[in-house]
């Protein structure tokens, strides 16, 4: 009967004994407002969907897989096990003190690459838009 008790406890969807969601949801309310990002492009960019982010800003209503908070923790610049170790801490870990300081500095650097990328993007598409208008003058 305990080999059942415990089997179910790893089936169940909703929260088990020594996992705090309310810690990995003020953890990632707490990134995403520091570095200025919306469910929509965080779920483009770790691959999980808006609606498992949805539930994750709110607590869980569920439980998700470890890599889910792995994918959402590299979006985020954390280390890959870093929501997973604030689920299980009895400690909060969502502020930026806890993290490493080598780790914001390449945070900023791929915020200005994403930034320097689509700037190169527009570049690209207002060199396109003139050079289609003087097409027909060349002809």
């Amino acid at each position: 009967m305990a080999d059942r008790k415990t089997l179910r406890v790893y089936r169940t969807r909703g929260p088990v004994d020594g996992e705090d969601w309310a810690a990995v949801a003020a953890a990632l309310n707490e990134r995403m407002a520091r570095r200025r990002i919306g469910q929509q492009d965080l779920a483009r960019v770790s691959g999980v969907s808006v609606s498992t982010l949805r539930e994750l800003q709110h607590g869980a209503g569920r439980r998700v897989q470890n890599k889910t908070l792995t994918a959402i923790a590299r979006a985020l610049d954390w280390p890959d096990n870093h929501l997973i170790d604030v689920l299980l801490s009895s400690t909060p870990t969502g502020s930026e003190s806890t993290a490493d300081p080598g780790g914001e500095i390449l945070a900023v650097l791929a915020r200005v690459e994403d930034r320097l990328g689509e700037i190169a993007r527009r570049l690209a598409a207002v060199e396109e838009t003139i050079s289609r208008s003087g097409e027909p003058d060349r002809l």
